[in-house]
């Protein structure tokens, strides 16, 4: 399975999404701009996609909610430490109130992952980042071996975008 994503204007994103409605298609809005996203185990239809590869699924992704992109710049090194260490906790998250789906995402072209999450509504995303969860996920394990302490693994910052599906609460973003 494959995730492509491509940015321009709210009213761009959904004409293509509209064109193309037999694919599996979401605009996402953001504060500034919008995104749409193509998950296909084909070839996307968007002429300059960002393209990644769904190295870890769960849930379905829907037209509805709250999308949290975290993007994790990781060196070629560190790509099968850093695979291991999210594959090996990111079930964990799938109870969670509020969750709806989850990708981890691979890129094709260039050094950043994309941690993928999807939930309900803004503040069930918040809720889960202030719970026991959240820290088991990120925390270094008996060894000290968490990703906190491995900035090697890392090209530079990480860093968080998200959007929401409808456009009436895009401010609240």
């Amino acid at each position: 399975m494959n995730i492509y994503l491509t940015s321009g204007t709210r009213d761009f994103m959904e004409t293509l999404r509209k064109q193309n409605s037999n694919e599996a298609m979401i605009v996402m809005n953001g504060s500034g701009n919008s995104l749409l996203l193509h998950e296909t185990d084909g070839k996307t239809i968007f002429s300059t996609p960002r393209s990644y590869k769904v190295i870890s699924s769960s849930g379905t992704l829907k037209e509805e909610g709250f999308f949290a992109l975290n993007n994790i710049p990781v060196t070629d090194e560190g790509r099968p430490v850093f695979e291991h260490r999210l594959l090996s906790r990111i079930d964990q998250i799938e109870n969670e109130h509020g969750f709806i789906a989850f990708r981890l995402l691979r890129p094709a072209e260039s050094d950043t992952y994309i941690v993928l999450t999807q939930w309900s509504n803004k503040g069930d995303f918040k809720s889960w980042e202030k719970s026991d969860t959240y820290k088991s996920v990120h925390e270094s394990n008996e060894s000290g071996a968490g990703l906190d302490k491995m900035p090697h693994l890392f090209s530079s910052a990480a860093y968080v975008t998200t959007y929401k599906t409808t456009k009436d609460d895009e401010h609240k973003l």
